[in-house]
């Protein structure tokens, strides 16, 4: 039974006596449990102080040190004003002076203290080394704040791939000794670096079959095969289970790939598969653009794509719609930043947008911008809804803190991040050819309703992704939406009834 915080309350108030006077840690131990305590400390200190500093996209957010019981579901801390206590089980096991507001270094000191503290309690923190526990403890503090926010051990060592992946979801790992999927690594900013998959994460079921019955040339299949499509993982991390989507890529070999697509009617589509919103994808997109500009139709898929980067996303949108606005950064409640592309659209082609759980952060604003701007028809799932932005701070250790702390809203101010955007054309829902067929027919024959829940704020976005949910199988989602992009793209009134204004 969990004591209460009013049993605490009376038990710091009558017993409780500070344990140290001028600090937590002696300078002639300076190594305790293997860690560095005063660099250790200093670290907290720093991420603290800069922490404190973060504007939250328009949330007033507060970072709390009570936040460390995230470490451990036996952990709870309680804090007063006077006391921080560490309760294990039903067993008070740490109690320290509460530091007086914005003194960091002694945060810092009690943070480094409780970590030593928890890892003579918990296996699993105690093997970690002093980069992980770094990234466990940001991760922890900042649960709730930003649960993709995390801690780079040294900044100077991060290396972007740019795109460059030689794995289909970006995991490296191998079987433990219960059959399970052990993760060793994730590559840096591949489909499972942005779902939040880290190291020592394992992997329970992939697709609904538990991993222990898969034959190693399954696993292989779905962790190294080369093919598109989806894969669903459940995993399991010290702070419970977690259900993740992601999408499987071919192998990538730059931020967007252009294919030229003939058609039966001597026309061409041009498929453009966005991987990343970058400088260098708007170069690729421009470039085909250009030279294939006789197209009757494209299809730009954004299934797997993300970005945090708004000017290249402007640049992008501004290649369909122009010099409009594409998007809002929200720093503060009281500080919106308008994005608007500087140049004209270099094409008035028809346009398929394709997107699913994994557009996410600029690719989200992307797409909004051509749904606001009636320039193209939304096809596929319902987004993510993780439209932000992230900022880097320097640690003074050489490291640093990535934090998706700026929130965006659309071109004309509407919220996507915590919500997503929502297709005109559901995939889920005309998965055989009779229910496409059925489909087309009906928007033929003008008796197409479209429910567009972009325009319905108070649905809630869980029901919407109940009745249009992802697509688990790649193969079927890549033929259907191909299929359904080419309909509505060589069908001139299609287009038009499917285009919402």
């Amino acid at each position: 039974m969990r004591i209460t915080k009013i049993f605490l309350g009376l038990f710091l108030t009558l017993c409780a006596t500070p344990l140290y006077a001028d600090g937590l840690f002696y300078e002639d131990e300076p190594i305790q449990d293997g860690l560095p305590v005063f660099e250790m400390s200093q670290t907290f200190a720093d991420v603290y102080e800069k922490l404190d500093g973060v504007k939250w996209g328009g949330k007033n957010l507060n970072v709390a040190i009570e936040s460390l019981e995230n470490l451990s579901p036996s952990a709870h801390i309680a804090a007063t004003d006077e006391r921080v206590v560490l309760v294990w089980g039903d067993s008070i096991v740490a109690n320290f002076p509460r530091p007086k507001n914005q003194d960091w270094d002694a945060f810092g000191e009690i943070t480094t203290a409780l970590v030593l503290k928890m890892r003579a309690y918990d296996p699993y923190i105690k093997k970690l080394s002093q980069s992980e526990v770094y990234q466990f403890v940001v991760d922890g503090i900042m649960r709730g704040l930003d649960e993709n926010g995390r801690y780079i051990f040294s900044k100077d060592a991060q290396i972007a791939e740019d795109g460059r992946l030689l794995t289909s979801i970006g995991i490296n790992g191998a079987r433990d000794v219960r059959g399970n999927f052990r993760v060793d690594g994730v590559f840096r900013g591949t489909p499972a670096d942005t779902a939040g998959i880290q190291a020592d994460d394992l992997i329970i079921q992939i697709n609904g079959r538990d991993v222990r019955e898969m034959s190693d040339a399954d696993l292989a299949a779905v962790m190294r095969g080369f093919n598109s499509g989806t894969v669903k993982i459940k995993t399991l991390t010290p702070a419970g289970s977690k259900d993740v989507v992601l999408r499987r890529a071919t192998v990538v070999v730059a931020d967007a790939d252009i294919i030229h697509r003939p058609t039966n009617n001597d026309n061409a589509l041009l498929e453009i598969v966005v991987h990343k919103i970058s400088d260098n994808a708007v170069d690729i997109i421009k470039r085909a653009l250009n030279e294939y500009a006789d197209i009757s139709g494209i299809v730009l898929d954004l299934r797997a794509s993300s970005g945090d980067d708004e000017r290249a996303a402007a640049k992008l949108a501004g290649l369909f719609v122009g010099a409009k606005p594409v998007m809002r950064i929200v720093e503060t409640a009281m500080d919106e930043v308008e994005v608007v592309p500087s140049a004209d659209a270099i094409t008035d082609a028809p346009v398929v947008v394709l997107m699913s759980n994994q557009t996410r952060g600029t690719a989200e604003a992307v797409a909004s911008a051509f749904y606001e701007n009636t320039r193209g028809v939304l096809v596929g799932t319902p987004t993510a809804g993780s439209a932000r932005i992230a900022t880097v701070i320097d640690l003074d250790n050489g490291g640093a803190l990535e934090l998706l702390n700026k929130s965006i809203k659309t071109g004309q101010g509407n919220n996507i991040d915590g919500r997503g955007l929502f297709p005109i054309v559901c995939l889920s829902n005309i998965r055989s050819s009779q229910q496409q067929n059925a489909f087309f027919l009906n928007v033929i024959n003008d008796n197409f309703n479209a429910r567009d829940f972009n325009r319905e704020p108070n649905v809630k976005p869980e029901d919407i992704r109940r009745g249009c949910p992802v697509i688990t199988s790649g193969a079927d989602e890549d033929a259907l939406a191909m299929a359904v992009s080419v309909n509505i793209l060589t069908d001139k009134k299609v287009y038009d009834a499917l285009l919402i204004k």
